[in-house]
């Protein structure tokens, strides 16, 4: 392996993820209950952008944690609770969501993402809508 090659090939791993446009991003989740009167439109934070992943098809000549595939994930989040207006008295009214406060490429955490790319579902209401500014 030529010299040239080998520390451009360290230079990529130990600073690739430099190069990485991941960062909170502004997002809004639309929430009902059956119950409720009103769809609540919430204005938070999420996890989004590109982040640097190696190809495995280098996988003879790298090493096995080099060939990880990372995702923009939380690095630091707070959950905040809002209240769905027009709920019965029986119906517990609130929703409590994830805000991020800063994001990073990593694994992904099961614990509190989803990790696994479904088809896009459509985001909307189907009642009216409140605004939740938070």
């Amino acid at each position: 392996m030529s010299p040239f090659f080998a520390m451009s090939l360290l230079f990529v791993l130990t600073f690739g993820q430099t190069a990485s446009l991941c960062a909170p991003s502004e997002y809004i989740i639309h929430v009902e209950k059956r119950e409720c009167a009103y769809c609540l439109a919430i204005n938070t934070t999420i996890c989004a952008g590109f982040c640097m992943t190696r190809d495995s098809n280098g996988k003879k000549l790298l090493l096995k944690s080099a060939l990880s595939q990372n995702v923009c994930t939380y690095k630091d989040m707070l959950y905040q609770t809002a209240l769905i207006p027009g709920c019965p008295r029986h119906i517990v009214p609130y929703y409590s969501y994830p805000v991020a406060v800063s994001c990073k490429c990593g694994k992904c955490n099961t614990d509190y993402s989803d990790c696994v790319h479904e088809k896009v579902r459509t985001n909307y209401c189907t009642k009216p809508q409140k605004l939740c500014n938070m």
